[in-house]
């Protein structure tokens, strides 16, 4: 059977379901409980968008307040080595709720579907008696979906930027939460949009970070600056033009410090939805999985935005909790973790198999303790052509057709500044590291991509011309 065979009972059916009610009369925590007791585990699975690994005040960022996502970390686990598939929203979303890398989904830019033979994890969960529902971002490729799509029901929230649709989106997924009767263990996702709204600013800087700021009530409290701010190691050419210089540094001090704002706001909508989880008696029955899609460039390397393969763009948070269940306030630092594995990790907790072709480990042991052996590297794809395997000591960046490569030594160059791939200390190293990424691209079952709803930029129509020979 290949990769994109299916082997679960009912995936068509399940992809051609009818959506279901799924706003049902109340009913007390006693007996919500009861009824809870020895099923199958219930799934909070919130995804948020460009939230940087870093940007929580429990690790010990001091730029902001996050006590919501502090009470998760305090609760679960935190994978410190959590990695992106693809750091931009529709093909990092593909991998999330697939398995797959987004070659492999289809999704290797923006506004692309899924491929139809790959199901998503609300189809996959739903064969296997889950009540699935969706509110929130989508992105693949409607942005707010308004009606039932596949494997999921959908509660709709309107299309607008985060500071407007998430706190809907954190009500609705209260009520849902405070109301639902059913006997089914759910899957709830919740997609919020912040702190994605930091995009915007980029595109009116001339408005939004005005050159002669006059805010002396809060410059006091503008972030410092990354040490790798102004740092440009030798890149591959698309990265080398995609870099920010407009700013001043007040103006990325400013840039930084509405950033975390939007982060706070993110974080005070998941606390409504942590409470009414709390309220419902199922806590104890309901692995909360919190991830982003992609990070966000936060200065570093001078960047806004995403797509790079730098740990700016790349790394993301992965705290997974449920009490009794799995470990808590743990800060897992070794183990190399990825979007690849919530849909394995998800199936394991809920004792089903993994659809075939499914890349991704399942973390349940991790979260329980266990001692097991682990993958030894993590793939990310960017920019159509580039790859990216990070190992647990060194980063190796490659991109098709272009000469120069990149090396990051992590462990004594944890902020990307120099790049090795020319010194002669690391011929082996580098040698090791292209069979790692030969050995592994080996592997995928690769799908030519689906129609982009909407039109890529120039550089990202080129690339898919010589990648795919498509223009869309």
């Amino acid at each position: 059977m290949n990769d994109c065979q299916l082997n679960r009972r009912g995936f068509l059916k399940a992809s051609a379901a009818a959506a279901a009610g799924i706003m049902i009369s109340p009913e007390s925590s006693s007996a919500q409980s009861a009824k809870i007791k020895g099923k199958k585990p219930n799934f909070l699975y919130v995804v948020c968008d460009q939230h940087n690994l870093d940007a929580i005040s429990a690790y010990g960022n001091t730029n902001l307040h996050t006590p919501n996502l502090d009470r998760l970390v305090k609760r679960g686990v935190s994978f410190m080595e959590s990695h992106s598939t693809n750091p931009v929203c529709s093909p990092a979303r593909s991998s999330l709720f697939t398995g797959r890398m987004a070659s492999e989904t289809g999704v290797v830019t923006n506004n692309r579907s899924i491929n139809k033979s790959i199901p998503n994890m609300g189809q996959w969960l739903r064969d296997a008696d889950y009540e699935t529902v969706y509110c929130g971002k989508w992105h693949v490729p409607e942005g707010y979906p308004t009606k039932a799509m596949k494997g999921f029901d959908v509660i709709p929230v309107g299309r607008a930027q985060g500071d407007l649709v998430d706190s809907m989106i954190s009500r609705q997924c209260e009520a849902y939460l405070r109301n639902r009767s059913s006997e089914n263990p759910f899957l709830l996702v919740a997609s919020f949009m912040q702190p994605h709204d930091i995009c915007y600013w980029t595109n009116r800087s001339g408005r939004l970070v005005p050159k002669d700021l006059r805010f002396e009530n809060i410059s006091g409290k503008f972030p410092p600056l990354p040490p790798n701010h102004k740092s440009r190691p030798k890149e591959p050419q698309i990265l080398s033009e995609r870099f920010y210089d407009n700013f001043t540094p007040q103006q990325w001090q400013y840039y930084l410090y509405v950033y975390y704002r939007q982060v706070e706001m993110m974080d005070t909508d998941l606390g409504r939805i942590l409470d009414a989880l709390d309220d419902s008696g199922q806590a104890d029955n309901t692995i909360v999985i919190f991830t982003s899609d992609h990070g966000e460039g936060a200065g570093r390397h001078s960047h806004v935005s995403k797509w790079y393969p730098y740990d700016e763009s790349v790394k993301v948070p992965m705290i997974v909790s449920c009490p009794g269940k799995i470990l808590e306030d743990v800060r897992d630092t070794s183990h190399l973790v990825s979007g690849l594995d919530v849909m394995s990790t998800v199936c394991d907790f809920a004792g089903i198999a993994a659809p075939d072709g499914c890349k991704g480990a399942s973390m349940k042991p991790l979260l329980e303790g266990k001692n097991i052996p682990w993958r030894e590297f993590v793939p990310v794809e960017t920019h159509v052509i580039g790859r990216t395997i990070r190992t647990a000591q060194y980063k190796y960046v490659k991109y098709k057709n272009d000469p120069v490569e990149m090396l990051f030594d992590m462990k004594s160059d944890p902020w990307e500044m120099n790049n090795l791939y020319e010194d002669s200390k690391y011929t082996d190293v580098m040698r090791e590291h292209r069979k790692i990424l030969g050995d592994w691209e080996s592997t995928l079952t690769k799908v030519e991509p689906t129609y982009c709803t909407h039109p890529n930029n120039p550089s990202i129509r080129k690339l898919m011309k010589q990648e795919y020979g498509i223009n869309n």
